[in-house]
């Protein structure tokens, strides 16, 4: 399109070219915007034609930003942010005078602890429409970065090198305690840590973050229970203990309310092993509303008490 003598920017282009520049791959890109490598590949070359720049250079199998790329990049950023945020404020004013509240939570952290965290939110003064998606942290870091989440609720910061801009907000923290049934806890009890030696445990998946610590806390220690299950949805692992499957790991915070839900009772505690919470947002500075809410009542009422001197 010429107008003025100028060429306007194709922005389905534009959009292209920042999809495969987030997602680091042509490929990958493709498989998010549900088109084929081929179609991509075209329309990004059409762009640097219409630019007079090349935005990418490959490096072997790898694809890298150019300088002009890189400008580009941040310009599209900028472009695509103010986008996202003319749509809510359309949303807003034309469908109800509610204020829209899009939250990713990794499907890792605990569903009580993610509705504790997200329910100031539904208290302000303001009429807030909740709209929450549970999914894998790579998945919700993608939509984060498209400007398709306000925030997303993860027991990890935003990885660097993902290329992601946004921003890892501490909400709390909190050590973990090992939970069983009434027969288990009163057989694993005494002497514990030590006491774990060969008893039968439930513990999360490779993909949550307490996972590490939590092995490094029972080398430490020269304990080894009997693995007898992993789980990458903790409901499950909670579910499995109920039944007096074997004993589990849970953050302190919520350890009441497992007692009182699920009929099990503590067997010992473990404050060396901190489990983290964090808001993870496109802004530096937190002003969404509902997330400074978020952010404010996890400090001052679920993790009183539960702040941890760890580094």
């Amino acid at each position: 399109m010429i107008e003025g003598g100028l060429q306007m920017l194709n922005y389905r282009q534009l959009h292209y070219f920042w999809s495969v520049a987030k997602a680091g791959s042509i490929a990958r890109a493709a498989e998010r915007l549900h088109l084929t490598p081929q179609t991509i590949s075209a329309q990004i070359a059409e762009l640097e034609r219409a630019l007079g720049r090349d935005l990418f250079r490959r490096t072997g199998r790898r694809l890298e930003l150019t300088e002009a790329g890189k400008l580009a990049l941040s310009h599209a950023d900028e472009i695509f942010q103010i986008g996202s945020e003319l749509e809510g404020l359309m949303h807003h004013s034309a469908g109800s005078s509610d204020l829209l509240f899009r939250v990713g939570v990794a499907d890792v952290v605990p569903k009580s602890i993610a509705y504790r965290l997200l329910a100031p939110a539904l208290m302000l003064s303001e009429s807030v429409r909740l709209v929450c998606h549970e999914d894998k942290l790579e998945r919700l870091f993608a939509e984060l970065a498209i400007h398709k989440l306000d925030l997303v609720i993860a027991d990890r910061p935003l990885p660097t090198e993902l290329g992601v801009k946004g921003y890892s907000h501490v909400l709390g923290q909190c050590g973990v305690v090992f939970h069983g049934v009434p027969a288990l806890a009163v057989r694993y009890r005494d002497n514990f840590p030590q006491s774990l030696n060969g008893a039968p445990l439930l513990i999360p998946g490779a993909g949550t973050a307490i996972r590490g610590p939590l092995g490094r806390w029972f080398s430490e220690r020269g304990v080894h229970p009997r693995t007898v299950g992993e789980f990458d949805d903790t409901a499950l692992m909670k579910a499995f203990g109920q039944a007096g499957a074997g004993l589990f790991p849970i953050p302190a915070v919520i350890s009441a309310e497992i007692q009182r839900q699920y009929g099990t009772e503590v067997v010992g505690q473990a404050d060396e092993v901190v489990v983290k919470y964090y808001a993870i947002s496109v802004e530096r500075r937190l002003t969404h509303p509902a997330v400074v809410a978020i952010s404010e009542a996890a400090k001052q009422g679920l993790f009183v008490g539960a702040e941890l001197n760890q580094g």
